[in-house]
């Protein structure tokens, strides 16, 4: 399979950017999930499913290596007094260097709750923001992709063709990197939001998930061997 598209997702939950390559090391992709947004009042890190507007702002990261937000509006800032504001509640833009101890998020007990419903706190992944420890790198083809808009899954590498489930397992080539593919990932109400270029709500994307796809859906790896990857690349067992 080779790689058609690159993401990297400086700020958690927030839209990322396209890359033409990117060094993959031990957190992934470099300055992928490396910030986040966190709710000063709980101390819970943010993301889309608490907080469905995250998806209509962007994480970029600057030439200094630090994050800074594009906000619907086109205002670029890091500034948290402007984030809160925008965000409806005091937050912090924090990196994941500066973030000690556990790293703590929220799932809803109900696919189809609102923000009034059940709240199930959960652990993350040390290092970067990423949910799950295994799972620093994600992988989606677009033959599982289908008629699905991609930005819906938010996986780091989309490939062209199909079978990264095969993967499960094995070690891959991935340009001079190489990847342990880890497991299949699954998938939650972030997969249903609404968010910028157009993309509705649609609750039947995690239905069929669940029904057809045992609600899994791209593949999660570690980098076994730190390289880099690039647009065009071969992804292929090692």
């Amino acid at each position: 399979m080779r790689v058609l598209e690159l993401w990297r997702f400086p700020v958690k939950s927030l839209q990322g950017e396209r890359l033409d390559r990117a060094e993959l090391g031990p957190e992934g992709i470099a300055g992928d999930r490396g910030w986040a947004l966190f709710d000063v009042a709980t101390g819970f890190g943010l993301t889309a499913r608490r907080v469905p507007d995250l998806l209509f702002a962007t994480g970029r990261l600057r030439a200094d290596g630090r994050a800074e937000v594009v906000l619907p509006d086109g205002t670029v800032t890091r500034d948290d007094a402007v984030l809160s504001g925008w965000a409806g509640r005091p937050v912090a833009l924090r990196p994941a260097a500066e973030v000690s101890g556990a790293r703590r998020y929220e799932d809803p007990a109900d696919d189809e709750q609102g923000e009034g419903g059940r709240w199930n706190p959960f652990a993350g992944a040390d290092g970067a923001f990423h949910d799950n420890a295994d799972a620093r790198v994600t992988l989606l083809s677009t033959g599982s992709l289908g008629s699905w808009d991609r930005r819906r899954f938010r996986a780091n590498v989309l490939l062209a063709g199909a079978g990264e489930d095969a993967l499960v397992g094995s070690r891959v080539r991935a340009g001079t990197a190489e990847l342990d593919v880890v497991r299949r990932v699954p998938r939650c109400v972030m997969t249903t939001r609404p968010q910028a270029g157009g993309i509705g709500r649609d609750t039947g994307v995690l239905k069929t998930i669940h029904r057809e796809l045992g609600g899994a859906l791209a593949v999660g790896a570690l980098v076994a061997r730190p390289g880099e990857l690039a647009v065009g690349d071969v992804v292929a067992p090692a």
